[in-house]
């Protein structure tokens, strides 16, 4: 819980690096919360709908799931640049994303790999 809450307060902190355990632990809180926010709207009753075929159907998640997002989202995006970092690549390598099922699993790969021994460019290792 500490790690949550340290990658919370440190939001807009897009520089130095993030250790894995700091962005495991982050993402181990961070989607159970998405998941009860999806709870929550299902609950509700402010699910969205699509038009499948002239019928309505509920996506699962609402309003609710939304703004847990969009809370999220700064935090969530500076520690995988920190947690990039840490392993020797900048920030914008994040957009590996976009490249259709590699770049998933490139990023991922990435997140899991140990960081660098030693200091690098981007700061001192977190686990000094």
């Amino acid at each position: 819980m500490n790690y949550y809450l340290h990658v919370l307060q440190n939001f807009k902190n897009f520089s130095g690096r993030a250790r894995r355990k700091e962005y495991w632990m982050y993402t181990l809180i961070y989607m159970p919360i998405l998941f009860l926010a999806m709870f929550a709207d299902n609950a509700l009753g402010t699910t969205f709908q699509m038009d499948v075929m002239g019928q309505a159907v509920d996506v699962g998640y609402g309003w609710v799931y939304v703004i847990v997002g969009l809370l999220h989202f700064f935090p969530s995006l500076s520690v995988v640049v920190r947690r990039l970092h840490d392993v020797g690549k900048s920030g914008w390598f994040y957009l590996i994303i976009l490249i259709p099922l590699i770049g998933v699993i490139w990023l991922l790969v990435l997140l899991v790999s140990n960081g660098n021994k030693g200091d690098n460019k981007y700061g001192a290792d977190p686990k000094a």
